[in-house]
């Protein structure tokens, strides 16, 4: 019998060990291909976000009005820098304007611009001496005046920091190959090592097994464009070595199991084939145990009979299930108390009468009263309502409903409560009891009023240059030839101070989203600080001539280089002079001064305005606070701007404050690292 049970045990441990390794290797080499396939789709879906980045960076480049004026009025030295400043702003290797013959006007890139003209999509271009893999994208410019259908062509470089860029996203190892040769790679032997490497493809068309300096891996290709007789592909790449290792780790530690199994399996048979042999000595002294109540003792069966032996493991098997049963039982009373006590939500329950006969940890928290200090009184007297005169008690929703009651804590403060009630009844009691769960969504409620003014608010601050944009343009059509040179005029810039303003607010709402994300950066380097002023003083100009207010600069005879990012900078101060022409008065003088002071360029923008109370500054450069107006104009605003210059002046090392004004007003204020003179 015992030889009949070890063989059986090792049997048995074979029958289901080999099986095991089989699938285990097979579910390891499923999952390192579903990694590889998990790898291609992500490739693909980072080359389609990026084609879709340059499409969108050439639409947005053709369209900026500035590039259109440089280019009209033939600035070649203006209009190289500005697109060297649109080529860095944007993380491009290449920015170039063609003319309509296709031959490059300017370009801001190491590369040949004029083979570039003639490209879009995927393209293979010669980049010093040699030939380099480029993703391209273009978009038409129309201009009014000459040079007409100019072309603005974006790209980047798809290299071997773009390759390592997509390894890094993907987890993969990354390769671009052109005509089947590697053009591009992330692998830590370059170029050389890829063209050594042997590529293997299996059934599927595109899988296949690369061995890379003895190094293996499956690695998958797909097409990227198939065109003019050059075909451009990726390669994602995963490395398989540890998985080999893992395997034969995998297979010794299952013959050890396997082993011990049998062994401990083995021992076990032998035993229980023992057991079979003791007497019953005390099945009836622990049978009178049992009926006592005592789980404790074990039963105790030495027997050859089989009946015996059965009926002594029948007892001990009813023993421990009993024992079990009741340690389960004390087990959940204790973690039910536990759990009682670590729900955060407040848990009350209440008799018939509506008094408090439970007060859990989470109410205690919540409502600042002590278990002790509510038991036996009645739940009006300690949750009080406020702005109504109905009880607590009286404004309870029905079963298994939510409803939402002011009430007031014990330390004086309000809190909006969340409230939902049950009928429990005992089993051993016929009156029901009422059990309250609430929790605190005074914050919730705060955050929903918030987002709600902030939607009214963005309506508005939409509306309003849309429907003067509308009105303009209405005007436009209908009375164009009627008008003449002054009401076009002030059509026109009605029409520009509407564009700016929405184009404001969308920079504005586009920096928020970054900064919300997590996406937001900044790319400071030298630049005159007289330029900025320029820009910004240059754009903000019709709108302070709306509304006849004086902008007064009050500038050192020589302003600095300082270290900032130009476009952001520009936009700090545009949102700061919008606000200062906003909420100060019309005809109002609005000053914009620098002072220099211990290697910093300190900027500020005085107004007229009703001034900042003092308990009111510290939230102000924070989302969805706009200025306290007092004034007689419309008190919108999205409370985006101030939270945006803030967080582009701190991402460039500098400070931001307000101050009042003296006679009136606030002065915003913000502060510049100035470049050391070289």
């Amino acid at each position: 019998m015992i030889i009949s049970v070890v063989g059986l045990v090792i049997l048995t441990a074979v029958a289901a060990g080999a099986p095991a390794i089989w699938l285990l290797n097979r579910q390891l080499e499923q999952q390192a291909w579903a990694q590889v396939e998990q790898g291609h789709r992500a490739a693909q879906a980072l080359y389609t976000a990026t084609q879709n980045e340059m499409d969108n960076l050439a639409t947005l480049t053709a369209q900026r009005p500035t590039l259109r004026r440089l280019l009209v009025q033939g600035d070649r030295p203006a209009l190289e820098s500005y697109l060297q400043t649109l080529k860095d702003g944007a993380q491009l290797d290449v920015l170039v304007v063609c003319n309509e013959s296709r031959p490059a006007l300017e370009q801001a890139s190491d590369v040949d611009s004029n083979p570039l003209c003639t490209q879009s999509g995927y393209a293979v271009l010669p980049v010093e001496g040699k030939f380099g893999l480029w993703l391209l994208a273009g978009q038409p410019l129309e201009s009014p005046s000459p040079p007409a259908s100019a072309l603005v062509l974006v790209g980047t470089a798809l290299d071997d920091a773009f390759a390592r860029q997509m390894r890094d996203q993907t987890g993969l190892e990354h390769t671009l190959l052109v005509n089947h040769r590697a053009a591009a790679t992330s692998l830590a032997g370059g170029l050389d090592a890829h063209h050594a490497a042997r590529f293997v493809r299996s059934g599927h068309n595109q899988q296949g097994r690369l061995v890379l300096a003895d190094t293996p891996y499956y690695a998958f290709r797909f097409p990227l464009t198939d065109s003019s007789g050059v075909t451009i592909e990726a390669e994602v790449a995963l490395p398989v070595a540890n998985i080999a290792a893992a395997q034969q780790s995998l297979l010794w530690t299952l013959l050890a199991s396997i082993v011990a199994v049998s062994v401990g399996g083995s021992v076990l048979g032998v035993f229980l084939a023992g057991r079979i042999s003791r007497p019953l000595a005390r099945l009836a002294e622990t049978a009178a145990g049992l009926s006592q109540g005592d789980l404790s003792r074990s039963v105790m069966v030495e027997t050859r009979l089989r009946e015996v032996a059965l009926v002594g493991a029948a007892l001990e098997t009813a023993r421990i299930d009993l024992n079990l049963t009741m340690s389960d039982l004390r087990r959940e009373k204790a973690w039910t108390d536990h759990l009682l006590e670590a729900i955060v939500e407040g848990i009350v329950m209440l008799d018939r009468q509506g008094k408090i006969v439970f007060f859990s940890r989470g109410a205690e928290k919540i409502t600042g009263w002590t278990r002790n200090e509510v038991l036996g009184r009645a739940c009006d007297e300690i949750f009080q309502t406020v702005d109504t005169p109905q009880p607590f008690s009286q404004l309870l929703a029905p079963a298994q409903q939510r409803h939402k009651i002011t009430v007031k804590l014990r330390d004086g403060r309000q809190a909006i409560l969340a409230v939902t009630s049950a009928q429990l009844r005992l089993p051993e009691e016929n009156k029901a009891r009422s059990v309250l769960v609430f929790r605190d969504v005074s914050e919730a409620e705060a955050m929903h009023r918030l987002m709600g003014h902030f939607m009214a608010n963005i309506t508005h601050e939409f509306r309003t240059p849309l429907s003067s944009v509308a009105a303009s343009i209405e005007l436009l059509l209908d009375q164009a030839p009627d008008l003449n040179p002054a009401e076009l005029h002030q059509l026109i810039t009605a029409l520009h101070l509407g564009v700016l303003g929405l184009q404001t607010l969308v920079d504005n709402l586009l920096e928020g989203a970054s900064i919300e994300a997590g996406r937001f950066s900044v790319y400071a380097r030298p630049v005159e600080l007289r330029q900025i002023i320029a820009e910004a003083t240059r754009t903000m100009q019709p709108l302070l001539n709306k509304y006849g207010q004086q902008l007064q600069l009050e500038l050192p005879a020589q302003l600095p280089v300082v270290r900032a990012d130009p476009r952001r900078t520009v936009q700090v101060l545009v949102n700061l002079l919008s606000n200062a022409s906003k909420y100060g008065p019309d005809e109002a003088d609005v000053v914009l001064a620098v002072e220099l002071e211990a290697g910093r360029a300190r900027v500020s923008v005085a107004d007229r305005g009703p001034g900042i109370p003092a308990a009111y500054q510290a939230d102000l450069f924070r989302r969805f606070i706009a200025p306290v107006q007092e004034s007689g104009k419309a008190q919108y605003g999205l409370g985006l701007g101030l939270s945006v210059v803030r967080a582009i002046v701190e991402a460039q090392g500098g400070q931001v404050g307000v101050e009042d004004r003296p006679g009136g007003g606030s002065i915003f204020w913000f502060t510049l690292i100035v470049e050391p003179a070289a």
